[in-house]
């Protein structure tokens, strides 16, 4: 059974995304989208472990409080964060107040500057695991998309290693579709192609 579902004229999307216009925009704009800054890898990575035992959905209702309270994904900012900032983003409604999602996103702010010591960026640590070529795959359908995989499990493992939190195999493979490493826009979708093009 084909799940794309028309959205606008003739244009097919990932049918995930339909649901509200900041979905959409997500879907059209930035999923997929290759990142090779740490700025807006922090970003992804604040927001995906984030959304653990959540919809992706709330999570983007609530970015541009996420943005607010964690200097827009500045981690140099976000490392610093003491005891007291942490109850402050616990009395913010403005994000998810979980404290061990909380400390996570300070802990690995400070992991993401120490991996920076070893790999230059965490940019290039993580393209690295592909060897810097997004993986192309061919889904026709969303019941074929994986929610984790070989190297999803690869990479979560080494980050636990390095002392990343909150970031399971799951987490992981959300992060690498988003971030462009693996495209899993479905060959219907007009964005396969697009994203396809994007990689370096």
């Amino acid at each position: 059974m084909n799940h794309l579902v028309p959205n606008q004229a003739d244009t097919f999307r990932c049918p995930w995304c339909l649901g509200f216009e900041q979905y959409i925009r997500y879907h059209d704009e930035e999923w997929g989208v290759p990142v090779y800054t740490d700025r807006k890898h922090f970003e992804f990575l604040v927001l995906e472990s984030a959304q653990a035992g959540l919809s992706w959905a709330t999570i983007l209702k609530k970015r541009e409080g996420y943005a607010r309270v964690f200097h827009n994904f500045d981690y140099q900012k976000v490392a610093a964060f003491n005891q007291k900032d942490i109850e402050s983003c616990m009395a913010n409604p403005a994000i998810v107040r979980n404290r061990l999602k909380i400390e996570a996103a300070v802990t690995n702010a400070r992991k993401l500057i120490e991996l920076q010591l070893n790999y230059g960026t965490f940019t290039d640590y993580i393209w690295g695991f592909v060897d810097g070529r997004p993986v192309q795959n061919e889904w026709k359908d969303l019941s074929m998309v994986p929610a984790a995989t070989q190297l999803s499990n690869q990479i979560a493992r080494d980050l636990k290693q390095k002392g990343f939190k909150f970031l399971g195999s799951t987490i992981v493979y959300s992060h690498l579709q988003a971030t462009g490493l693996v495209n899993d826009h479905l060959v219907q979708c007009f964005r396969h192609q697009e994203v396809k093009r994007l990689s370096r």
